[in-house]
């Protein structure tokens, strides 16, 4: 067992350094999506078990109460870990091991069926040659190193922080669709403080991955109330009038965003598994559920069984029916705009082919500006686009952007959309396999949003009337001017420096001349 020095704290970059060398133990032999599902379980195990007995040793202290009943009474925590079900019972076991972890995992489960149900129970454990019980031993051994209470760590952050870390190794280190399940944190940030997410908000992301958009809107909703003096169990309070929803069609990829949401102390969440378009999980009375903000990334280009869309039961492709093969863009963005309530607002990150393609995916933009009065279709619904580097994603090196809807544009907004061109040389990282959005460049293009305005070679107000005469194409560099500026010649300057030239040519030549005849050569 690790045991502290006094007065020491778990830092980011004690405990990233001890989740990576944990991640290497089984790398030489599974690839990364194998390699994840024993990693990101222990981790959470470990952690859910410290966090209990942090707290379960608290009651027993503040409130006079013996053993027994400080841990063994499910009432008194968030998660309750029954007794054959701790981290100790893991330590003990010498033989087939990944039975023991997928018996600890349901019986968790079992204890916390609401939130937790179905989350961890990995059935390929028991396939020793994947998993033997030497590897399985060393991992637990590993984890055994350190203790992951709160009060170990030297803030609340420094877990969630390194967890997500930890997320993007493996999501790089699949190097396809898979790393999807992962959007750059940085991206994340730029979606959140254009949205702004408030305590009080209903909130999806109907592709959630992981959950970063959940938690970082959640982080950002805390971090206001903060600001306005608020603090500790206050805080808590005011935060379960948050609604935070999420969907995912994988179902590991909503194991790890269940586990996620719990390893960032997020209390009150619901996510399901399933394919969003072919059957939404979020509906009540026949109807989808409307929120206030809608946050998402969606993967690029994906095939869907468009042929009953016309009769979708929730009315959602209005607009236009996206096309079924590597085009089921404007089915998620459609599916999004739908979720909103009147006052709704979405920022969705899509690649840049929504913007121009034409078609069917034309006719969706021209509805989705103009509306249509007799199809009862709300127009004027885009409020800004925002072009993006190349090679900011996982698994895709193609350029995305971001839509920003918006069913109640303020009135200095309305028939208009402004365009962001945020892909300039200026306005990222580069790197050597993944570029990446620093904070001034997240910060320049929320203070674009915010202000609104034309500003010279990134951003541009466009009216309906240019809209309309672009035949509806939004491909930024339409409306931003990102010509580079041709350096100026100096003509006359020029001719004199090829006067110049060529008279020490001529001199040049002269000497040459001389020389050869004083050795004696014909010239």
């Amino acid at each position: 067992m690790y045991h502290l020095m006094p007065n020491q704290k778990i830092t980011f970059a004690d405990l990233k350094t001890h989740l990576l060398s944990t991640a290497d133990i089984l790398r030489k032999s599974l690839n990364a999506s194998e390699n994840s599902k024993p990693v990101l379980t222990l981790l959470f195990l470990k952690r859910l078990n410290d966090v209990f007995e942090e707290n379960a040793e608290k009651i027993m202290k503040e409130q006079n109460l013996d053993k027994d009943e400080a841990y063994g009474n499910p009432r008194r925590h968030d998660f309750f870990i029954p007794e054959d079900a701790r981290w100790s019972v893991l330590e003990k076991a010498s033989e087939d091991i990944g039975p023991k972890i997928i018996s600890v995992c349901k019986k968790i489960e079992e204890a916390n069926q609401e939130k937790l149900g179905g989350t961890m129970t990995y059935s390929e454990f028991n396939v020793k040659e994947k998993y033997p019980d030497t590897s399985l031993r060393k991992l637990i051994a590993k984890f055994g190193e350190k203790r992951l209470r709160t009060s170990d760590l030297e803030n609340e952050d420094v877990f969630g922080d390194a967890y997500e870390q930890l997320l993007e190794m493996f999501a790089d280190e699949t190097k396809k669709k898979g790393g999807q399940f992962y959007t750059p944190r940085q991206v994340v940030r730029l979606l959140v403080h254009i949205t702004e997410p408030q305590y009080n908000h209903r909130i999806c992301d109907p592709t959630c991955g992981s959950g970063g958009m959940l938690i970082h809107s959640r982080k950002f909703a805390e971090e206001q109330l903060h600001k306005q003096g608020k603090t500790g169990d206050k805080i808590k309070e005011i935060l379960k009038n948050m609604t935070l929803n999420g969907q995912d069609s994988n179902p590991d990829t909503v194991n790890i965003c269940k586990m996620n949401m719990v390893i960032h102390g997020v209390p009150d969440f619901r996510i399901e598994w399933g394919d969003v378009l072919q059957k939404p999980k979020f509906v009540t009375g026949g109807k989808l559920m409307e929120y206030d903000r809608v946050l998402a990334n969606f993967p690029f280009s994906e095939d869907w069984e468009n042929e009953s869309a016309e009769k979708d039961p929730y009315n959602r492709f209005r607009y236009g029916i996206a096309p079924a093969k590597d085009k089921a863009d404007f089915a998620f963005i459609l599916h999004m705009l739908a979720s909103l309530n009147k006052t709704g607002q979405a920022a969705i990150v899509c690649s840049q082919g929504v913007l121009f393609r034409g078609g069917e995916e034309q006719k969706i933009r021209k509805n989705m500006i103009l509306g249509n009065e007799k199809e009862h279709l709300q127009g004027d619904v885009i409020e800004a686009v925002i072009a993006l580097p190349v090679a900011l994603f996982f698994g895709t090196g193609i350029p995305g952007c971001i839509l920003v809807l918006n069913k109640n544009k303020p009135e200095n907004r309305k028939n208009k959309i402004l365009f962001i061109y945020a892909a300039g040389k200026d306005d990222y990282e580069e790197g050597k396999v993944r570029n990446k959005l620093r904070e001034k460049d997240i910060d320049k293009i929320v203070s674009a949003f915010k202000g609104f305005k034309d500003i010279e070679k990134y951003s541009h107000v466009a009216d309906l009337d240019e809209i309309k005469e672009n035949e509806f194409n939004l491909n930024v560099p339409r409306y931003v001017d990102i010509s580079e500026l041709e350096e100026e010649i100096d003509i006359q300057s020029t001719i004199n420096e090829i006067q110049k030239l060529e008279k020490e040519k001529e001199s040049l030549e002269i000497k040459v001349k001389s020389d050869l005849k004083e050795l004696g050569f014909k010239v």
